[in-house]
């Protein structure tokens, strides 16, 4: 549906650009879009040239409005507007958050337990609201109440460069105090009697290298450097142990850790080292009444727990065997018993365990054989139930408490769809498909009930495939857009994520990162084949490394999909891992592979980089987006691509480019803004498969 008042596609110039590797020359004619000055952002040819991709995007889409306002319409009727959380306990107080009508953010509230549940003893801790009012992008990052209940910490950004300031205000009075620290990325955690706030700042290159410690009342540059990570690569973070004693610093990349503890009475004592990093092995700790509890990978990939003494942490002894079946992926502690979380099969599964008794195992079963599910807010250390939350593609979003005197299951919330919801009319599926190299690959389905399996409905796809993210079968509201127009959804649990447990992870990244491509091929081809749709009928998405994913699926296979959406896609990836100035680029190298130092990485990352691999060929209708502000995958990998992609193409299909200029990774803040953005994407999908009318 092109609207009549079209102007031309934007072209952008081609510079000739070159740099050499290995004895290998690499041109790239659209570098110049990357400003000098970022992040930073104001050269005029830049920006008029994103400038002038939004126009075409918003030329190309106008006839779409009307659907775009049905659909986001229909998304919006599904959301509660004025929505409470469930209360939960944490002390003195019970905490929860309110969504009003209208607003784009929250609320969070408290009252004193035993209180009247009238309002008159409500207290408002925190008004997202009202703090983002006249912003572009809202977003907070930390929040932390405080030992006492009497001080709040929290973080916010107000352009979408994840570059956060810290706050402390009194709850009840609302005053700020002067302690305001910028440039945090981290949590805030409170030490030293609630006397000392333990954070970290995001440095030059957006690498949180540090642990610091802010006393309140001093001037920040008093502030002390607990820990400082040499390794560029690695990143440092903070919490409490969950009997809130110990000050846990740890510090990571993709696949190597190091934990540090300090008492959180003292922060300036000397940090006990629990173990010395090893290359490949990753930790995390809590303890317990003088005992470590160790989640590791050291003797199986996916992972065992361990204990060890305060006084020597570095003797570990096994408590839970690594397992082939079982992904063990967490665990908590509290006062009288412990929780683990783990896969198996690729479903979740949560089990409590006695400290005295390692045979006592009460595994908390769930209806379905398809679902998401795990614990959620459980911030006290003695309880006597457990909060839960669960969903399925086809069950809303339920939050539980689960009773540990008798293994009830008390249903607390279940998410309300205001413009109705039937749950009968849908059915969800897992199936397993088989790659071309005889690996069974999961995918999880849902559609309504009157959907033919004959090859003629769409079906939409999604992926991501990296860093070992799962991508869990959940239920999503926006979803129902295109199922209730008759597409069968499906989420394909490729190798590169963790779904089935590290080694499918590890079958994903470096050397065998193209499994996950050719994964995602073949999960649609299956489809295909069993009915569920047919070629050109296949509508695509993945964001980030998944938008890497959909560059290498319409370089590899471009006749499979009928359209295309990748948002903020990692496509220049060999131009970014050679780059270590650059954000990420250092602590990225053991996903990827250093392609600076190792020429084979260098050879495999060019065969499958996405812009690098763009080709004269007929390509499926494309839309495109990014954020200016953003320092994952920075604004020019999109913009690059589109512009080659235009070069050199041989059909006449849509090739959109969106970038919001005042917003970051996650594009638009606010529930009902980033709604409309889901509405220009379906719509889009809609409006290129036939299927707009």
């Amino acid at each position: 549906m092109p609207n009549a008042t079209q102007t031309t596609a934007p072209v952008a110039p081609r510079r000739p650009s070159t740099v050499t590797h290995h004895g290998i020359t690499v041109s790239d004619d659209y570098a110049w879009l990357r400003d000098p000055g970022y992040p930073e952002v104001k050269d005029p040819e830049v920006l008029a040239h994103l400038a002038a991709e939004n126009a075409w995007f918003e030329t190309r889409m106008a006839d779409c409005r009307p659907l775009i306002d049905t659909l986001f319409t229909e998304m919006r009727g599904r959301i509660k507007e004025a929505d409470t959380s469930v209360p939960q306990k944490d002390g003195d107080w019970l905490y929860w958050i309110e969504f009003e009508d209208g607003a784009e953010y929250k609320k969070w509230w408290r009252r004193p337990v035993g209180a009247a549940d009238d309002g008159s003893a409500d207290e408002l801790i925190l008004d997202e609201v009202a703090l983002a009012a006249g912003k572009e992008y809202f977003r907070l990052g930390a929040l932390s109440v405080s030992k006492d209940g009497r001080l709040l910490a929290y973080a916010i950004d107000d352009n979408g460069s994840e570059r956060f300031e810290a706050r402390i205000k009194v709850i009840a009075t609302g005053e700020l105090l002067p302690d305001t620290i910028p440039g945090t990325l981290s949590s805030l955690c409170w030490v030293a009697n609630d006397t000392g706030l333990v954070y970290s700042l995001a440095n030059d290159q957006w690498r949180t290298d540090n642990a610091r410690l802010h006393w309140l009342g001093r001037p920040i540059d008093e502030d002390v450097e607990l820990y400082h990570e040499d390794d560029e690569g690695f990143r440092v973070g903070s919490s409490l142990s969950a009997n809130e004693d110990w000050l846990i610093i740890g510090t990571s990349d993709h696949e190597t850790s190091e934990v540090r503890l300090i008492p959180a009475s003292n922060p300036l004592a000397p940090a006990l080292l629990v173990r010395p990093r090893q290359t490949g092995v990753e930790y995390d700790v809590d303890e317990r009444d003088g005992t470590l509890f160790i989640h590791a990978n050291d003797t199986h990939e996916n992972f065992r727990l361990a204990t060890a003494a305060l006084a020597a942490p570095q003797q570990w002894t096994t408590l839970i065997e690594g397992s082939d079946d079982f992904y063990l992926t967490d665990f908590a502690l509290f006062r009288d018993f412990y929780v683990i979380e783990g896969r198996r099969a690729g479903l979740d599964q949560i089990e409590i365990r006695s400290y005295d008794d390692p045979s006592a195992i009460t595994p908390i079963l769930f209806p379905e054989a398809s679902y998401d599910a795990g614990l959620a807010d459980n911030p006290e250390w003695h309880v006597e139930m457990l909060r839960l939350s669960y969903e399925s593609m086809v069950s809303p979003a339920t939050v539980y408490d689960y009773h540990l005197a008798d293994g009830s299951l008390e249903t607390l919330k279940v998410q309300e769809i205001p413009s109705g919801y039937d749950a009968s009319l849908y059915r969800a599926e897992r199936l397993e498909i088989v790659a071309r190299d005889g690996t069974r690959v999961p995918v999880s389905l849902m559609m309504r009930r009157d959907t033919p399996i004959d090859g003629s409905a769409p079906l939409h796809l999604y992926g991501y495939g990296a860093y070992g993210i799962a991508i869990p079968p959940g239920f999503s509201t926006t979803r129902l857009s295109l199922v209730d127009r008759g597409f069968v959804y499906a989420i394909a649990h490729i190798r590169g994520g963790d779904d089935l447990g590290r080694a499918w992870y590890k079958a994903g990244k470096l050397a065998s990162r193209t499994n996950a491509f050719n994964d995602f091929v073949d999960v649609a081809k299956g489809l295909v084949a069993q009915g569920y749709t047919r070629e050109g009928r296949i509508s695509i998405s993945g964001g980030s490394a998944g938008g890497e994913l959909m560059g290498a699926v319409i370089n590899s296979d471009p006749g499979l999909w009928g359209a295309v959406v990748a948002h903020v896609p990692f496509v220049d990836v060999l131009s970014t891992m050679l780059d270590a100035s650059l954000p990420l680029t250092p602590g990225e190298w053991p996903e990827w592979g250093n392609p600076i130092e190792d020429r084979t990485a260098f050879e495999l990352i060019r065969s499958y980089s996405p812009y690098d691999n763009v080709k004269a060929q007929a390509y499926p209708p494309l839309l495109v987006t990014a954020g200016l502000n953003d320092p994952r995958v920075t604004y020019w990998e999109p913009a690059k691509w589109v512009a080659r992609l235009r070069e050199v193409k041989t059909d006449d299909n849509e090739l959109l480019l969106k970038t919001n200029m005042g917003a970051g990774h996650g594009g638009k803040s606010g529930r009902f803004e980033s709604l409309r953005e889901t509405a220009e994407e379906f719509a889009f999908i809609l409006w290129q498969l036939g299927l707009a009318g």
